[in-house]
């Protein structure tokens, strides 16, 4: 019987690995993050671990003895100015490794990058080749960096998530998908742009085949997680179509560009507006990740663009009756 111990499993994608693998009966979970989690079912598998706290780490690890790790804890919104601020990262990385040195039973990890560790522009040339965009990329450089310098006995993975969406979302159903069902987005006309996107559920189909992999397939290799590159265009009429049974406003990029002129005027006065100028340069700007040696690996994704929309719409009239209208 497997033992999965989850970092973060709390989280937007953890909250959707226990799901499914409570589903399964020959493993036990364990979900070790700082929060509770989100659904009531999950409270079960959930012990309170801080990340920064090594001897916590230590002491429930040792406890639970794994014979499997997902690291999908630290934090990942764009709020922080330092490097500091995302210590559960880089540091708390350090920490669980530190741990996975004193456990034997540990025979694979799995370790949660962002494909933020290199920003948009060209594709990487290799696994090292770093250019991260933001100060959370580079937080996941340097956990990267940690896991590549610990020299662990086990096997190990690290995946890079693409633009994941779906379930359990912690911000498009407050900002993009509530624009959208308003009626208040308007897409960028002109030359399309091409994103690395993922269905939560496609994420967690790679993990679990990465957890069963045969080694030579999958040991010290890095993974972009995720669905096949696509038009941006393609993703949002699939969530117009779904939410408002309507394709999304098409606007031509000078007018759109002037209109974010106008959307900075009103942000900096302390107002809300759909649309500014930094969101209208990540609107029409590409951002595509190296798939095809996930695929090859992993196999190719096999849950299609509509089936995750209409799950995640689905999971949205649950929440709220905005959602229902």
């Amino acid at each position: 019987m497997d033992r999965v111990a989850v970092t973060g499993g709390s989280g937007f994608i953890g909250t959707n690995l226990i799901e499914f693998l409570s589903l399964r009966s020959d493993i036990e979970i364990l979900n070790l993050d700082i929060k509770p989690p989100q659904e009531a079912s999950g409270k079960k598998y959930w012990t309170k671990c801080d990340l920064l706290n090594p001897e916590d780490i230590y002491r429930n690890l040792r406890e639970f003895r794994p014979n499997k790790v997902v690291h999908l804890g630290g934090r990942t919104d764009m709020l922080g100015t330092t490097l500091q601020d995302y210590a559960a990262n880089h540091i708390g990385t350090a920490n669980l490794i530190s741990a996975l040195q004193q456990i034997s039973a540990v025979e694979r990890v799995i370790f949660t990058s962002t494909q933020f560790v290199v920003g948009p522009g060209p594709l990487p040339l290799h696994d090292l080749d770093f250019r991260p965009h933001t100060v959370y990329g580079q937080s996941k450089v340097e956990s990267e960096k940690t896991v590549r310098g610990a020299d662990l006995d086990c096997i190990w993975t690290i995946i890079r998530p693409t633009n994941i969406w779906g379930k359990g979302h912690p911000r498009y159903p407050y900002e993009f998908w509530r624009v959208l069902k308003q009626g208040r987005y308007f897409h960028p006309g002109g030359k399309r742009v091409r994103r690395s996107y993922g269905y939560v559920g496609t994420i967690i189909q790679q993990i679990d085949t990465i957890l069963k992999s045969p080694p030579e397939l999958i040991d010290r290799e890095v993974f972009y997680v995720g669905d096949p590159p696509m038009d941006l265009l393609e993703w949002t009429n699939a969530f117009a179509l779904e939410l408002t049974n309507h394709s999304v406003h098409v606007v031509p990029r000078p007018m759109l560009k002037a209109i974010a002129k106008i959307g900075d005027i009103v942000v900096r006065a302390g107002g809300k507006f759909p649309i500014f100028s930094s969101r209208y340069r990540s609107m029409t700007e590409d951002y595509v990740t190296p798939m095809e040696k996930t695929f090859e690996r992993l196999g190719r994704p096999n849950i299609t663009l509509e089936q995750g929309v209409k799950e995640t719409v689905a999971w949205l009239r649950t929440t709220d009756p905005f959602w229902q209208q």
